[in-house]
């Protein structure tokens, strides 16, 4: 494994951060030690953060390695997903214009709106009452 090809990715979504190895392989992908399968309960979370190779026609060539924190399950997954991407866009500059037609390649911006001062969340007010 000491000269063996190793690409990295950080991939961000909400609250979640990916760390992302990407290696040449058989398609197995590690997700805090676990298994895809045993990580993620639900199969689009499975099928979001395989998307990444789909769109480059290379499924089952790399191996994955990802230590994941913060967010919730949807948030790392698209974490994971970014990752996978920015990766793979290490191994090879080609997969670029593919990877970016399906916007893999774009950090999204979206995050939770902060709570405001006399409102019980963000925009949720309290129940009001003419008398």
């Amino acid at each position: 494994m000491a000269n063996e090809a190793r690409y990295y990715g950080t991939g961000r979504r909400k609250k979640s951060v990916a760390r992302v190895y990407v290696t040449p392989g058989t398609g197995v992908i590690t997700i805090n030690k676990k298994n895809i399968d045993e990580y993620f309960g639900l199969e689009t979370l499975k099928v979001i953060v395989r998307q990444p190779f789909v769109a480059t026609g290379t499924e089952g060539k790399f191996d994955v390695l990802v230590n994941v924190h913060g967010g919730g399950f949807t948030g790392q997954a698209g974490a994971i997903r970014h990752g996978i991407s920015r990766a793979l866009l290490e191994a090879d500059s080609e997969y670029r214009p593919a990877l970016k037609k399906e916007g893999y390649l774009t950090r999204d911006p979206r995050m939770k709106e902060r709570k405001k001062y006399g409102l019980k969340k963000a925009r949720k007010a309290p129940q009001f009452s003419k008398r």
